[in-house]
C-alpha cells in the first residue's frame, strides 16, 4: 500500500529527526530525483548500529518493525509497516550483480540531502552510489532507472 503524502512527509521528517545515517534508496530516490515513475514502498539502507534508533522515531507514526534490530543485523534487512511500507537494508557491504562490493560508510560520506518540502530533507546516495545500489539486484525496472541516471548523471550542465 501507498500512504498519503502526509503520512509520506511525517515519515520522511521522522527519519531525519530520527539521528539514524538512513539514505533512501530504490524507485523512491529516483522519483524524488525527477524520474516519472511510481512505487508503492520506500526502501533505505541503514548503519547496521541505528536500527534501533529508526525504529523508535517511526513508531509513533505506527511504522512497527517485523524483526528486532539484533534480528535485522543477521538477516540484513527488515521491514517497517502499516499504510507505508519501508524495506530496511541494514548492512555494512553490500555486493552489486556484477560483484563490486558497496559499503554503507562510503555511500553515507558522499550522500546528498534533498528538499522535499515544509523543512524536510532526504538523505540519497550521490547519483553514481544510487546508480550503484540499483545494482543490487538485476529487476528490469532498476536498468530503467539506472539509465534514467545516468542520463540525469550526464546531462550537459547551464
Amino acid at each position: 500500500m501507498q500512504g498519503s503524502p502526509a503520512e509520506e512527509e511525517e515519515m520522511f521528517r521522522a527519519v531525519a529527526q530520527s539521528g539514524a545515517r538512513a539514505v533512501l534508496i530504490g524507485r523512491q530516490a529516483v522519483i524524488l530525483l525527477g524520474s516519472p515513475v511510481f512505487s508503492f514502498d520506500y526502501d533505505f539502507w541503514i548503519h547496521i548500529d541505528d536500527a534501533a534508533a529508526l525504529n523508535r522515531a517511526l513508531e509513533p507514526i505506527g511504522l512497527f518493525p517485523n524483526r528486532s534490530p539484533e534480528e535485522a543485523r543477521k538477516t540484513g534487512r527488515y521491514v517497517l509497516e502499516n499504510d507505508l511500507r519501508v524495506d530496511v537494508l541494514v548492512a555494512r557491504v553490500v555486493p552489486t550483480i556484477d560483484g563490486r562490493r558497496i559499503a554503507f560508510d562510503d555511500v553515507w560520506v558522499r550522500r546528498v540531502l534533498v528538499d522535499v518540502g515544509a523543512g524536510i530533507f532526504v538523505a540519497l546516495p550521490c547519483i553514481d552510489d544510487l546508480i550503484a545500489t540499483k545494482m543490487f539486484a538485476a529487476r528490469a525496472k532498476d536498468a530503467e532507472d539506472v539509465a534514467y541516471l545516468t542520463l540525469l548523471r550526464d546531462r550537459p550542465k547551464p
